[in-house]
């Protein structure tokens, strides 16, 4: 069950979009190995940003805690390292690759991640009956209860990163498939909802 490392990656930011200058204030990578979180990189960034009101209201982040934290350039760079070739993994992936994306290229870097998995899609076409795909009505329905604060880089990674443990565990127990690889909750992630339990029965045979 998850047998290939994949990391789970969590930004928090000032905004929505990097191409409207909005930048990360917070990160948490979390490998998840062997069906545990083996390895973690936490910190918060200071980008030379000014934190908006409601963006320390929803966080908690204050603009201390940024001017205080280590500098883009160190934290990116020790980002990508971490991160490596593993596949990544986020909840809504696109917010959280778009904005590893335009911080990598304001360095001159690029991420060499293979392969990139969303929580939110996945959930979305393993659990079709769930009312609620947000972080935290997902992990009350799974039973996955919050750590930490919501809203802050690492708390919502372990949230996220259990969630993707709960989908391997249920794609074994209900399909039979011991080993779920990134490949496969990729092909997962750009199927309809519909076609996700024939396709998973077929993957189960074919590995039988």
């Amino acid at each position: 069950m998850l047998t290939k490392p994949i990391v789970m990656l969590d930004f928090e930011t000032t905004g929505l979009s990097p191409d409207m200058g909005d930048r990360i204030t917070e990160v948490a990578a979390l490998r998840i190995a062997d069906g545990v979180i083996v390895e973690r990189y936490v910190s918060l960034v200071n980008c030379g940003a000014r934190i908006p009101a409601f963006i320390t209201s929803l966080t908690g982040i204050t603009q201390q805690m940024v001017d205080t934290a280590p500098p883009a350039h160190e934290v990116v760079p020790r980002l990508l390292e971490f991160i490596g070739a593993d596949a990544l993994a986020a909840h809504n992936a696109s917010f959280d690759e778009k904005f590893l994306r335009a911080e990598s290229m304001r360095l001159g870097m690029a991420p060499m991640h293979g392969g990139t998995v969303c929580s939110l899609k996945l959930s979305r076409r393993v659990y079709p009956q769930l009312y609620s795909y947000k972080l935290g009505n997902l992990g009350n329905q799974l039973g996955i209860p919050f750590r930490g604060t919501a809203h802050r880089a690492e708390a919502d990674a372990e949230v996220a990163a259990e969630v993707l443990l709960h989908i391997g565990r249920h794609l074994a127990s209900n399909y039979g498939i011991a080993a779920v690889e990134p490949a496969l909750l990729m092909s997962v992630n750009r199927l309809a909802a519909a076609k996700v339990p024939d396709f998973l029965r077929k993957q189960s045979a074919a590995a039988a």
